[in-house]
């Protein structure tokens, strides 16, 4: 067994302004390891006077950030990116801790962060207005400016990686961010604060820590222009509804109760391989938006499918996160764990057939461990079926009529991602036109290349990501028109 070093230390303070900082009243909560369920730290409450604070620190360094010529925002970013590959453990180990994401998968959080940061600080020339066609008497130009202070809410899924990467686009546009990580999972956002200390000025990127009170007051601020959130859909309607007081620009990426389509000329067992890999089952235990947790398949080959999902899931490892050979590791936090078995047992109480997992893993007393389950004669008005579970709980439907299928794979309030399965080309891409989702992957899922806009239709968010959208999506556009003397 080969098991990752001991956890690095990390800053248990907010960043503020440059400065590490308790709450103005002094409240902390504490981080839980998801795996022992034993304290690890404690990290500050932030009250809305803290709030203000990172505001005003935002605000002040704003307009100087946004007047650096791009290559030297882009010269910073490449060496906080620097920075981040040479504490790459470290800052796997301390995400594996916090969230107990298995360790092989923390790591490639990490070099994703670093990657992201170095793809937006490559486009910072792209943010750039245009010459308009114009008259003797007038020019007409735009230009694209930065907000100014943008809030940035990230999930506990992948807490280095979001809080790093989600970053990287708004301040290549030259804006200041607030960012406010999970309240489960803030140790490494901290990291990532103490990581640019000396890179970026003081107050271009502030951290505060605490739960979704703290969320609330960044949100409702009125000197945070821009916002961007990514979590559940029931936040992202309070965070949309306290914006609109403001009318405030909002970035939603939010929840996905996404369809993997498998044709009855698609093979079994690679398509059983793609269900796990599209999953996150060995990257997050299946706490993705993007995992394709309901699985609709052609009768004709629903038994194959099945006997190849079964046989791959229950091959898979449960246990210590640390431990190199790990798939899964625990879930995130103990109210999201127990939310997760509350679903499973639905799933059994409405007639679904459990066909394996469900149950903590034997030998793991202690911590949030469960295992990858596989539901299956599931129909399409079941929760398991309907509802965004976000862990490892696959629910496999069976169709026969193509339209039918369409119909089911649409007929939830989600559009984030869907997969298909099949070897006719022309099929794929009929099937790829009918469905309502942001991404849609043929014979793979969820790996992409990097740039590929990422958003979703319908419940599932506004805007997208990880692309060159998302960086003009912080900049505004201004219209100059000049008169010229005749």
């Amino acid at each position: 067994m080969t098991t990752a070093t001991e956890r690095p230390a990390s800053p248990q303070q907010m960043y503020i302004g440059g400065q590490w900082a308790d709450a103005a009243d002094g409240t902390t909560m504490v981080s839980l390891d998801p795996a022992t369920e034993e304290p690890i730290g404690s990290v500050p409450v932030a009250t809305r006077a803290d709030v203000d604070r990172a505001v005003a620190a935002a605000a002040g360094a704003a307009p100087d950030w946004g007047d650096l010529p791009w290559p030297e925002r882009a010269a910073a970013l490449r060496a906080l990116a620097g920075r981040i590959d040479d504490a790459a453990e470290e800052l796997a180990v301390l995400d594996t801790t916090d969230a107990g994401l298995p360790i092989n998968g923390s790591r490639g959080d990490i070099r994703s962060a670093a990657g992201e940061i170095r793809y937006f600080a490559g486009l910072g020339g792209e943010a750039k207005g245009a010459t308009l066609p114009s008259t003797p008497a007038q020019v007409a130009m735009t230009q694209r400016e930065p907000y100014g202070v943008v809030g940035r809410i990230v999930p506990f899924n992948h807490p280095f990686k979001f809080a790093a990467g989600k970053c990287a686009a708004p301040l290549m546009a030259g804006n200041a961010v607030v960012l406010k990580p999970a309240e489960h999972t803030s140790l490494s956002a901290l990291r990532l604060a103490e990581l640019a200390e000396g890179l970026l000025p003081p107050g271009v990127l502030n951290v505060v820590t605490g739960p979704g009170q703290t969320g609330s007051a960044l949100v409702e601020h009125p000197g945070v222009e821009r916002i961007a959130f990514t979590g559940s859909v029931p936040t992202g309607r309070a965070v949309l509804r306290a914006a609109a007081d403001h009318i405030k620009h909002v970035t939603l990426e939010l929840g996905g109760k996404n369809p993997m389509i498998v044709f009855p000329d698609a093979d079994p067992g690679r398509a059983a391989a793609g269900a796990v890999a599209g999953m996150n089952l060995r990257r997050s235990m299946g706490q993705s938006c993007q995992s394709n947790s309901r699985i609709l398949v052609h009768r004709s080959i629903r038994d194959a499918f099945l006997a190849e999902l079964t046989e791959q899931v229950s091959a898979l490892t449960v246990g210590d996160p640390h431990d190199e050979a790990t798939d899964l590791g625990p879930l995130a936090f103990r109210e999201h764990y127990e939310r997760v078995l509350r679903y499973v047992a639905l799933g059994v109480e409405q007639g679904a057939r459990l066909v394996t997992g469900g149950h903590r893993p034997a030998g793991l007393g202690r911590g949030n461990y469960l295992e990858p389950t596989v539901f299956a004669d599931v129909t399409g008005d079941m929760a398991i079926a309907a509802e965004e579970i976000f862990g490892p709980v696959m629910a496999v439907l069976d169709w026969q009529d193509e339209d039918e299928m369409v119909e089911l794979a649409n007929a939830v309030d989600y559009g984030l991602t869907a997969n298909v399965w099949t070897d006719d080309l022309h099929r794929a891409h009929r099937t790829a036109r009918r469905l309502h989702a942001g991404t849609v992957w043929v014979n793979g899922a969820g790996r992409k290349p990097l740039g590929t806009p990422f958003g979703g239709y319908k419940h599932s968010g506004l805007g997208t990501e990880g692309s060159i959208e998302e960086l003009l999506g912080y900049t505004r556009l201004k219209s100059v028109v000049v008169n010229l003397r005749a």
